[in-house]
């Protein structure tokens, strides 16, 4: 399980090197290989100025954030930078050329992340620019003649070389050379020996063994957080597992009665499959961070981190989800909302682990409402998530959960328990409204006053009635 070596495609190139796992994409390409077109803005996530296209063997290509990946999860992978998205002998893609043709560059700091993530859209066929390029801020350009440029290119072919990748990965006659010196860069020595303790298990099973004999290890998926911990915090997280390689982790599986989530399904993933089952879900999804962070991001880490404001648990908690830990070869099933016991304090023991969550198929009648001072890509003030059930005029059953109204993500049972057996009527909103104040004491910070949190609290369960009975609550549309 050690890693011995990362071994991937750079723009075309096989590599081989011994690198210290735990460097960022970012300062590797900058400071080791000189590639300075993958810009260095937030480093950690927000502006896009550093993606990066990111391809597996079966062929999905990815636009990631090279600031907050580590080189150990490249292993096996095709990366490209904004050096790779034009061929070796200059013609260009044509996204690149649109850019030109647009005026969509001003400054140019923020131009090749917007150029690498309107590749990778432009290679997987995408054509909702203004979620696919919500990820890439640009200050002085203005986006609409970038949104030109990527319209005018929607139609252009996909130009070969950015399809090699996954075939030159998957060729029995391709092999990766052996590892090579390079030079160290003078401010820090980032070509190093890997540490004997960090490790790439290749299964859960080998996971749960040895997390179970190192239980103080930081576990690393999409690194959407842990990456932070490194860029702005300076820890050392050793030891270390990267879980990129844990296939039996990954994927959905439906029966008749439940949807399994394995650990290591990304948001995206996630988003595109239960957008059809429970849309507010899938519109939440939408919102949550940007396509390079969903594209990283795992189910099991945004649960696993414990976070009072992640947006997946409040829905998951209303649609009533359980949550799989595994530590060694013992497993347990809890309830999803029993998880977590207090800030930065959740259920679950040295050496265990998030394996899965499962959610009971059932009616849709979830809503979901994410209130944040940036529409796209911002931490939610209040997220609220409503799941209620009539029968006869009346509330049959009620689950509803909030983030960023606690310490953790909580349900609402004094208003649950306001409306259960009630009329569905304006009378009963009104008085469980007040009934937030039993469920929830929230703070003020930047974000929002707890005044405001919980007078908006009470607003979202009023909303839901609205909805509920066929009147348009949509904030995005205006009518005169």
């Amino acid at each position: 399980m050690d890693i011995r070596g990362i071994r991937f495609l750079l723009n075309g190139e096989a590599q081989h090197v011994a690198v210290a796992p735990t460097v960022t994409l970012l300062d590797w390409l900058r400071e080791t290989r000189h590639l300075t077109g993958t810009k260095e803005g937030c480093n950690e996530g927000d502006c896009g100025a550093c993606t990066v296209m990111v391809t597996e063997a079966d062929g999905t290509s990815r636009a990631l954030n090279a600031c907050i990946l580590f080189m150990g999860q490249l292993d096996g992978r095709a990366l490209r930078t904004v050096e790779g998205i034009a061929t070796p002998d200059g013609a260009l893609h044509p996204v690149q050329q649109a850019m030109i043709d647009h005026h969509g560059s001003q400054c140019g700091f923020c131009t090749p992340g917007f150029v690498v993530s309107m590749a990778v859209a432009h290679l997987n066929g995408r054509r909702d620019f203004d979620d696919q390029l919500a990820g890439n801020l640009c200050r002085c350009t203005g986006y609409a003649p970038i949104i030109r440029a990527a319209e005018a290119a929607a139609d252009a072919p996909v130009p070969d070389w950015m399809r090699a990748d996954a075939d030159m990965l998957t060729s029995s006659s391709f092999t990766f050379p052996k590892i090579r010196a390079t030079t160290s860069p003078p401010r820090q020595t980032l070509d190093q020996a890997p540490p004997a303790n960090v490790v790439a298990p290749d299964s859960s099973d080998a996971l749960a063994a040895w997390y179970l004999d190192n239980p103080d290890a930081t576990l690393i998926a999409g690194a959407t957080d842990v990456g932070l911990w490194v860029t702005k915090g300076l820890r050392d997280l050793s030891p270390v597992a990267f879980l990129n390689g844990c296939a039996d982790l990954r994927g959905i599986t439906v029966t008749d009665d439940t949807i399994r989530l394995g650990a290591m399904t990304t948001v995206t993933e996630f988003g595109a499959f239960i957008a059809d089952r429970h849309p507010s879900l899938g519109e939440l999804v939408r919102r949550y961070g940007s396509v390079q962070v969903r594209n990283a991001a795992t189910i099991g880490g945004n649960i696993a981190n414990g976070s009072p404001i992640g947006d997946s648990p409040p829905a998951l908690i209303a649609l009533g989800a359980a949550l799989h830990l595994r530590r060694g070869d013992a497993r347990r099933v809890i309830a999803l909302e029993d998880f977590f016991l207090d800030y930065g304090k959740q259920d679950r023991a040295p050496g265990e682990f998030v394996e899965a969550v499962t959610i009971p198929v059932q009616p849709d009648t979830l809503a979901c409402y994410k209130l944040s001072k940036r529409f796209d890509q911002d931490i939610s003030a209040v997220c609220g998530c409503f799941n209620i059930a009539l029968a006869d005029g009346r509330v049959s059953a009620a689950r509803i959960a909030f983030g960023g109204m606690a310490g953790t993500p909580r349900r609402a049972r004094a208003v649950e328990a306001a409306l259960i057996g009630e009329a569905w009527d304006e009378t009963t909103i009104t008085a469980a409204q007040a009934a937030f104040n039993d469920d929830f004491t929230p703070l003020s910070d930047m974000r929002a006053s707890a005044a405001y949190r919980l007078r908006a609290a009470q607003a979202m369960l009023w909303r839901y009635f609205e909805g509920s009975r066929g009147i348009a609550t949509d904030v995005l549309e205006v009518r005169a």
